[in-house]
């Protein structure tokens, strides 16, 4: 049976804190959804000696082992040629492998160097995981081992190739290894305006341990709430429906969206249903929040554009602030945002309009304004919201938390609810 596993994630760029390693944090929050006990997480370098070490001990701790990277094409990218010498198997071409690698350099007119023949070797006996999105695949080895079946599962560190492959591949594939009989089911809620502490006061008493399980996942600027179900695949599904609507009535307008969702995204959607258009004034925020929103496919049909005004006479030409409101409230006051909104709206011929002007910091505070200080404003042809916030952290999370407060602004407009009640400083 299948109940422990390990996550070991191999890179210098790891080891040496230029890269943060994401991946472990994704496998694990799913495995852990799916009702594995993660035992261990290992990261080491790009070192033979180091990676073998770190097998070794993974599979000594866990029945089955989650590795990623280390499966690029150059001399550092180690993890195969270490699998196969850790387990005693031979490396072998994949000869249909090497093929499919070779159509894809084909295909961007390009000659594939002989060292990505590399990625089309593999331990002998292992089972090959398509990877749809690079040239990297993955492969699953199985193992009857002294400390009993060990299951090795290795997957390329790039995480838009390997979080696909977890979600279509890995997962079921366990869930079936697992027998079936009671499978391990989840719904997440992604939230924004509450703090965990006092989520986990909101949400308090309404699923018992017996029913299921709740756990929090911080990640700035939102906080996700997962609930996690187990039981007969008959029943497991509908007791997570049930439950899910317990909860989702309990967390009310906190929750912007549910799933993998982002808050642009869920903006975006809710503009595109009512068929209305938003345009944006941005100053503190330098574009931000039109970089989100326009990371969302199909935006084109909602967005009408940003101006980012950062100097006040870009405020006045571009967005029509008036001199005396800048002369008297400042450029970072309500009454510039509002003006700001207006004026998007206006010159860019939208629905709505917002705006956000601040003090992102490190430097430029003032014991009036001081750094993190942000005004919003959203205007539309019935309504005119605005507020000051005094927001916290580095510059970056400044202007990361004043997109998102604005995003959660249109959303709520967009609800019904008062714009300018959005959280963060609510509780």
């Amino acid at each position: 049976m299948i109940e422990k596993a390990a996550i070991l994630s191999s890179g210098d760029e790891l080891t040496t804190g230029r890269t943060l390693d994401t991946n472990a944090n994704f496998i694990a929050d799913h495995l852990v959804a799916s009702g594995l006990d993660v035992v261990a997480i290992i990261v080491v370098g790009d070192y033979p000696d180091r990676i073998a070490w770190a097998w070794r001990e993974a599979m000594r701790l866990a029945d089955v082992v989650i590795s990623t990277g280390g499966l690029g094409p150059t001399a550092d990218d180690l993890t195969a040629e270490t699998v196969a010498q850790v387990t005693g198997r031979r490396l072998i071409l994949a000869q249909n492998v090497a093929d499919r690698i070779r159509r894809m350099f084909e295909a961007m007119g390009r000659v594939m160097p002989e060292n990505n023949l590399k990625q089309a070797q593999f331990p002998e006996g292992a089972v090959i995981i398509p990877n749809g999105l690079g040239t990297a695949p993955g492969f699953r080895l199985d193992l009857l081992t002294e400390q009993g079946p060990r299951h090795l599962i290795v997957l390329p560190g790039v995480p838009r190739e390997m979080k696909p492959m977890i979600e279509e591949q890995v997962l079921p594939w366990l869930q079936e290894a697992r027998g079936g009989k009671e499978i391990y089911v989840s719904h997440v809620f992604q939230t924004f305006g509450i703090s965990e502490s006092a989520l986990d006061e909101l949400v308090a008493g309404c699923v018992t341990a017996d029913e299921g399980r709740i756990a929090f996942r911080a990640a700035f600027p939102q906080i996700s709430v997962r609930l996690t179900v187990h039981g007969p695949p008959a029943v497991a599904p509908r007791r997570l429906e049930e439950l899910a609507a317990r909860l989702r009535q309990r967390i009310g307008s906190y929750a912007y969206g549910e799933g993998d969702t982002t808050m642009e995204a869920v903006v975006g959607s809710m503009l595109k249903e009512r068929g209305l258009t938003i345009a944006l004034a941005e100053s503190c925020t330098g574009g931000l929040i039109g970089h989100r929103i326009t990371n969302v496919p199909g935006s084109s049909t909602y967005l009408k554009g940003g101006i980012v005004a950062y100097a006040n006479e870009v405020k006045q030409q571009s967005l029509v602030v008036r001199p005396e409101t800048l002369e008297v409230h400042g450029a970072v006051s309500e009454e510039t945002a509002v003006e700001m909104a207006t004026g998007a709206r206006r010159v860019l011929g939208s629905d709505i309009g917002l705006a956000v002007t601040g003090v992102a910091g490190p430097e430029g505070g003032t014991p009036e304004k001081p750094v993190g200080t942000v005004c919003l404003a959203l205007v539309s042809a019935t309504a005119v919201h605005h507020r000051r916030y005094q927001l916290w952290g580095t510059r970056d999370w400044v202007k990361l938390l004043s997109s998102q407060v604005a995003l959660d602004w249109v959303r709520r407009y967009l609800l019904g609810l008062n714009p300018s009640e959005s959280g963060i400083l609510r509780r």
